[in-house]
């Protein structure tokens, strides 16, 4: 199936365009997948109960506290895997992790992340521990459709979308996949602010920006909101600004949004200092350095 495709075609109906990331920016639904979904699987899967503590350590950095929050879960537990080696502890107890090598080229190599994408490539690449990622990612999705429910989105949020859809083309920007963001925006009414839902099938979030945005928009009428780095730099990768969700200050960004930041948006009075000024804060909670070093 042609994901992109309605992306690309996707016509303008208003002056302006914002793309707007999902989990852990619209619903607080990030931190929950990720400590009772992410987390499980992965020991299990990868027969991780040895050194769980380790691990969850390692893993809520890279998810959620640390400049890699809000990527590909893919390219998120590569990352998990190599703190995980250099890691004292592991090395002195002699422990054995999996080996992603052949995960870390498919990555190079794909540009759509998905567990459909994965799973074709494993079966004409069969690898052991390529197959505990396979097995993983499709419990987590598993799990997630049968158990997860009625996660709201973050006060201001539902207001600020109704507001800005009178204004604005909105689109989906997420590496969640389709399926799971479908059910959220639906099970809360609110797919009908949106053009396109974009999930990891759609490809990168700076290709979702792209295909919908790029050469349709003026650069200062496009805005890409999101509450990690990775939805910074993809806004940063087209030319086009950019309105943080501050992790753990998501209420008070979204009623900002509301008060002043999309009528600076919409005036053209967006971007130079007033959108360094947001970018400064939010850069102070997603450092690169994990604490245990």
């Amino acid at each position: 199936m042609d994901y992109q495709s309605s992306l690309e075609n996707m016509k303008p109906s208003h002056e302006f365009f914002i793309g707007i990331d999902s989990d852990g920016c619209v619903f607080d639904s990030m931190e929950v997948k990720q400590k009772k979904f992410f987390i499980p699987n992965a020991l299990k899967y990868f027969d991780l109960f040895e050194i769980s503590k380790i691990l969850q350590e390692t893993w809520e950095f890279v998810n959620l506290y640390s400049i890699y929050r809000g990527g590909n879960r893919f390219t998120s537990i590569i990352k998990v895997f190599d703190l995980l080696h250099e890691r004292k502890e592991i090395r002195d107890k002699g422990f054995k992790l999996a080996d992603l090598s052949s995960l870390k080229r498919w990555v190079k190599a794909e540009t759509k992340l998905s567990n459909a994408n994965l799973r074709k490539y494993f079966e004409s690449n069969y690898d052991p521990d390529l197959g505990k990622v396979v097995r993983w990612t499709e419990a987590v999705n598993k799990d997630i459709s049968e158990m997860l429910r009625n996660i709201p989105p973050f006060p201001h949020a539902k207001q600020a979308i109704e507001k800005m859809s009178a204004c604005a083309d909105l689109i989906i920007v997420s590496q969640t996949p389709l399926e799971a963001l479908e059910r959220e925006w639906e099970e809360h009414d609110m797919k009908k602010y949106v053009k396109v839902i974009a999930g990891q099938e759609h490809g990168t979030k700076t290709e979702h920006l792209a295909l919908a945005g790029k050469d349709k928009y003026p650069d200062n009428n496009i805005l890409m909101i999101g509450d990690a780095i990775g939805d910074m730099n993809a806004a940063r990768d087209n030319g086009i600004l950019f309105y943080p969700i501050i992790p753990g200050k998501e209420d008070k960004s979204w009623e900002l949004f509301i008060n002043e930041g999309l009528g600076k948006f919409s005036r053209g009075l967006y971007s130079g200092s007033y959108e360094n000024k947001l970018l400064m804060e939010f850069r102070k909670f997603l450092p690169e350095r994990p604490p245990w070093l």
